[in-house]
Formats: structure tokens, C-alpha cells, sequence
């Protein structure tokens, strides 16, 4: 081959690889542009409602296959208190002091904070027969945006009485970011009590069918909130337990059924009362009504001695300890008795409760929604337990502000102030304006 001959093939080989290179790269520039339109368009609300949650799913199941799912970690310590019928559960002190706000420990931090009402005089009331059956006017379904059910809920509570906002209104104050996944019972009684004049607001624990039955009748519709099987798992092995809120507007005595409004699945679906206080036990049968202040001694009665926030207390405590004697292996109450324990600040006999909740198995998202095992065991100085809560629950839930503040305090009674510091920060970068993390920064700062 002579050299002009060569010269053309490798003039023309080198074409052939431009060209290529220009394909390559051009195809690098619409799969770039591509993903640069997706980020834009994901920012809108819209579509991040329509596809949000399959980002969700897709970036969860990621995470299951590199760190798969595993139960709850058991108790590092035993607690032979926590068993059947034992009653030293309840009695004694705690051996941990009271902490305020105003002149904080060294190394502790505020107690829980719970909503109290003001205590009035009972009035007089004369109860009348419960009808046997009740149906409210429903307001208008409002179908729940991307992790929105308890601002979504609250809002349709909120329109029966004639109040003019929407979940969006609740969720950019309480929840500003989209990817939160949990409003707390007392998150959405703030809201009432700062945001929406003309409307009180009360929640109570260990609620029954009779009560939510003797509301309704008054015409009064209740939120509780209730444990949820999703359809479809997240990652390998998801036991797909959540929590949900629900409104109930009615209730059918002849076919024991309640009327409710679930802003994921649809309006007026009907509950049998079994079936609800099963799934509502989960979460210590939390029930939350709402009322013009003119109404207020007559939802006190109805509530009768379960008004005074103590009492509440006290009866779901002896609910739990009542169903733990009943059935030795029913976890929910066991972890009801632990929750119900923490607001007494009897922390020592709490952490004994949900060990055994522990030991049982409780569902793999229990620690997105209820956060009473951090208290006792923060308060118990059992930090190497609540790491390992605090770690399983950023696995399930990687940004929980709870669960971050949690560890950041665990880490602080270690020693480890720079690691609080930071944990601090992303539990306030999860959730903006999270008091709780401010508080925690504005500590270790100035201690």
C-alpha cells in the first residue's frame, strides 16, 4: 500500500471516530438536558405530586437492596420488671430529675412537652340515649398530596366548619418541605391553636367506640389515627405498616360501622367499629375533636371525667396495663404502657414497657410516628439503646427531625459535641423551623 493510500484510510478511519464522538457527545447532551428538564419540572408541585412518590419508592428500594431491612433492634439490657402482671412497672419514682427550659442540666434537656387544657368546673349535664345511628354532613374530599394525610385530614376537619383554607395552608407551616413524612398529633393542634380563630382543638388518648360514637352523635366528627397497610412494599421484606389520620363523620349501630373520610383512599368509606379500634390501638386510640369556644362545656361533658388531661392519662395507662395482663404478647400495648409512662415522666418503668414491646417485634416504621422510646431512653441513661433506635429509624427514615435531634442528644451525653452539633443542624434542615432543634442548638452552643 502506498503511502497516499494509507493516508486516505487513516483520513477516513479519523473521520469515522468524529463522527462518533460527535454522536456520543450529542446523545451526553440530550441525556444531560433530559435531566436537567426532569430536576425543573420536579420542583412543581404538580408534578411532584403525580410522580414524587415513584421517586420515592424508586431511591427507597435502592436503599433496601444496599442496606437490607432488618427487625427492630432488641433491648441491649434486660428489664425482668417488664413481664405479665408485674406491678413494680407502676409504682416508684423516677430516678431521673425534672428538667426546665429555663435553667437546663448540664446534660439534659426539657422534659416532653404536652398539651394541657385549662381545667374548668365540670358542668352540670344530663346524658341522653345515643341514637343508633349518626351521619354528619361530610365536607368536601380533599384528596392528600405527596406525605400530606395529616395537614389533608385536619383541612377537611377544619371546612365542616366553614374554615376557608386547604392542606397546603397547614403543610408550608408545618411541614415547608414536601418530603417530610409525619405530622405529630400535637404539630397539628398547634396549628389550631396559633393559626385558626373561632376554633378549639383537644386530643385525648385511650379512646373507645363509645366516645367517638357519643361526639359524633353530637355533631361533632373526630380525627384519630390509625395504623395503615400500603399496597405496595418499598423494599425486600416490607411489612408495609404506616400510620394514617381518618375522619369519621357517622357511625351505623345496626351494621357496627363507622362513616369516615380517608384522604388516600376516598370519601365515605364505611369501617367496621372491630376493625377500626384494631388498627387505632396502634397509636394509644388517639382521638382529636374540634369545636367553636361557645361548645366548649358541652364536648366537656360528653368527654366527662376524660376532659382533665391527667385523668385521660391515667385511664389510658391503666387501659394498656389492663391489655398487656389480658394478652402478654400484645406488643401495641406494651409500647401504649411505655408512651403513656413517659408523660408521667416515669421514665425508669417506660423503658421497661418498651422493652417489651421490643422483644415482642413492634412494625418497621413504628419510629417514623412515635418517638416516646428516645424520652425514656435518653432519660434512663441507656444512650447505646437509643443509638441503635435512632440508627434504625434514619434506615427507615433518613430524614426524621426527630430522630436526628434524638441522636444529636445521645451523642452530646457521650461526650461527642461536634457530632450533636451536626446532627442538630440536619434535624432543623429536615424540618425548618423545628423548635426543638433550635433549642437543642442554641444548648450546645452556649454550654
Amino acid at each position: 500500500m502506498d503511502r497516499f493510500a494509507l493516508s486516505g484510510k487513516i483520513s477516513a478511519m479519523h473521520g469515522e471516530l468524529s463522527r462518533k464522538e460527535k454522536t456520543i457527545a450529542f446523545l451526553l447532551g440530550i441525556s444531560v438536558g433530559l435531566v436537567i428538564l426532569a430536576v425543573v419540572l420536579y420542583q412543581v408541585p404538580a408534578v411532584q405530586d403525580r410522580v414524587g412518590w415513584r421517586v420515592d419508592f424508586a431511591l427507597t428500594f435502592v436503599r433496601g437492596l444496599i442496606d437490607p431491612v432488618k427487625p427492630m433492634p432488641t433491648p441491649m439490657v434486660s428489664s425482668e420488671a417488664a413481664t405479665k402482671g408485674d406491678p413494680l412497672l407502676l409504682e416508684g419514682p423516677t430516678s431521673t430529675p425534672t428538667v426546665t427550659a429555663t435553667e437546663p442540666a448540664p446534660t439534659d434537656v426539657p422534659p416532653e412537652q404536652t398539651f394541657t387544657p385549662t381545667a374548668t368546673p365540670m358542668p352540670t349535664f344530663t346524658p341522653t340515649a345515643i341514637p343508633a345511628k349518626a351521619e354528619l354532613p361530610a365536607p368536601a374530599y380533599e384528596k392528600q398530596e405527596l406525605n400530606n394525610c395529616g395537614p389533608s385530614t385536619l383541612s377537611m376537619h377544619l371546612h365542616f366548619y366553614n374554615w376557608e383554607g386547604s392542606q397546603t395552608s397547614i403543610s408550608d407551616e408545618i411541614k415547608p418541605k414536601r418530603e417530610d413524612r409525619n405530622v405529630n398529633v400535637e404539630e397539628l393542634v398547634t396549628y389550631v391553636n396559633t393559626r385558626v380563630p373561632g376554633i378549639e382543638i383537644q386530643y385525648r388518648v385511650g379512646g373507645d367506640v363509645d366516645t367517638l360514637r357519643k361526639l359524633l352523635a353530637a355533631g361533632y366528627p373526630v380525627t384519630i389515627e390509625e395504623e395503615f397497610i400500603m399496597a405496595e412494599s418499598y423494599w425486600m421484606n416490607d411489612d408495609r405498616w404506616a400510620g394514617h389520620y381518618l375522619l369519621l363523620t357517622g357511625y351505623d349501630d345496626a351494621s357496627q360501622e363507622f362513616i369516615a373520610q380517608d384522604v388516600f383512599v376516598n370519601p365515605n368509606i364505611r369501617v367496621s367499629y372491630k376493625v377500626l379500634d384494631k388498627r387505632w390501638k396502634a397509636f394509644n386510640r388517639v382521638y382529636i375533636v374540634l369545636y367553636p369556644p361557645d361548645q366548649r362545656e358541652n364536648v366537656q361533658a360528653i368527654l366527662g371525667d376524660q376532659w382533665d388531661v391527667e385523668a385521660n392519662r391515667q385511664h389510658a395507662l391503666d387501659l394498656s396495663k389492663h391489655e398487656t395482663e389480658a394478652d402478654s404478647t400484645d406488643s401495641y400495648a406494651w409500647f401504649n404502657m411505655g408512651t403513656n409512662l413517659v408523660y408521667f415522666e416515669k421514665y425508669s418503668q417506660a423503658a421497661q414497657a418498651y422493652d417489651q414491646a421490643r422483644k415482642i417485634g413492634l412494625p418497621q416504621r413504628m419510629l417514623r410516628y412515635q418517638f416516646g422510646p428516645f424520652f425514656a431512653y435518653f432519660h434512663t441513661e441507656r444512650m447505646d439503646d437509643l443509638l441503635a433506635l435512632t440508627e434504625y429509624a434514619l434506615k427507615r427514615t433518613p430524614n426524621s427531625e426527630e430522630a436526628l435531634l434524638w441522636r444529636g442528644w445521645a451523642m452530646y451525653r457521650k461526650g461527642d459535641r461536634e457530632e450533636a452539633t451536626k446532627l442538630f443542624q440536619e434535624a432543623l434542615d429536615a424540618r425548618p423551623g423545628f423548635p426543638d432543634s433550635q433549642y437543642a442548638l442554641n444548648f450546645v452552643l452556649n454550654n
